[in-house]
Formats: structure tokens, C-alpha cells, sequence
């Protein structure tokens, strides 16, 4: 049996990111991080941040110090969640909304990894989570 139980992200400052992705996501620093590991919990998955050493942010979009992942977070109202993003200390990098209000957005967390806010024509939320048109 294989699970997926943590989605981690190397950084300088595990308990400074950690809090910035729980203001993000509404959900809480999980009880018992520190300045080694940090994380915030979904369900069986957590998002977790380690310290590292002479950590080097990634430069997106420059492929010498590339990205290497990145998160999407659907949203109801962009402009909305993108004025509560910046005020946590994030930075727009790019803008993919088309007229239409649906595309996505590219920013940065404070250390430098890239993240969207997506708006995708269709999805509509459940209980259990989005669901995507065409995917059931």
C-alpha cells in the first residue's frame, strides 16, 4: 500500500512559511512544528516545510534555478483572494486571466516558490472537494 502523506518544501524559515500558507489556506500550523519542520495539515496530506541549510530561492521563470514545483489553488474571486495574498507578503509574477475572468495567476511565496490562484471555467465545489468538468 502506498500513500501520499507529505508535500514538502525546503525553506530558510520553517515556522515564517508554514504561517504564511496557513493564512493562505485557513488552515492552521499543525501542533508541534518548529524551526526544523513545520507543517499544516489536509486530511491525510500535509503540507510540510524543512529547513535547509544555505537555502538558494528558485528564480522563475529562469531555468537556472528552476521551480522545481508549484501549487494551484482554485478560488471563487481572484481579485479577492489576490488582495489577501499580497497583503501576506506574496508577489504577482504573472497574469493569466482572460477576458472572460478565468486563467490563472503566478506568484511568489515571501521565499521565493511559485504559486497560482486559478480560476477554471466549470468547477463546481463539493463536500469532498472540487469537481472538474469533464472528470466527473
Amino acid at each position: 500500500m502506498l500513500r501520499l502523506t507529505d508535500f514538502i518544501i525546503d525553506c530558510p524559515d520553517t515556522m515564517k512559511l508554514a504561517a504564511f500558507y496557513a493564512e493562505v489556506t485557513g488552515r492552521p500550523v499543525k501542533a508541534g512544528s518548529d524551526e526544523n519542520w513545520a507543517g499544516v495539515q489536509f486530511g491525510e496530506i500535509e503540507l510540510a516545510f524543512n529547513t535547509v541549510a544555505d537555502y538558494r530561492a528558485p528564480q522563475w521563470p529562469d531555468n537556472e534555478h528552476p521551480k522545481q514545483f508549484h501549487l494551484d489553488f482554485e478560488v471563487d474571486d481572484i481579485e479577492a483572494e489576490q488582495s489577501r495574498v499580497l497583503a501576506l507578503g506574496a508577489t504577482l509574477q504573472q497574469d493569466s486571466i482572460g477576458a472572460d475572468g478565468y486563467g490563472w495567476r503566478v506568484y511568489t511565496d515571501p521565499v521565493g516558490h511559485p504559486f497560482c490562484l486559478c480560476r477554471n471555467r466549470g468547477v463546481v465545489w463539493t463536500d469532498e472537494g472540487p469537481v472538474w468538468p469533464g472528470r466527473g
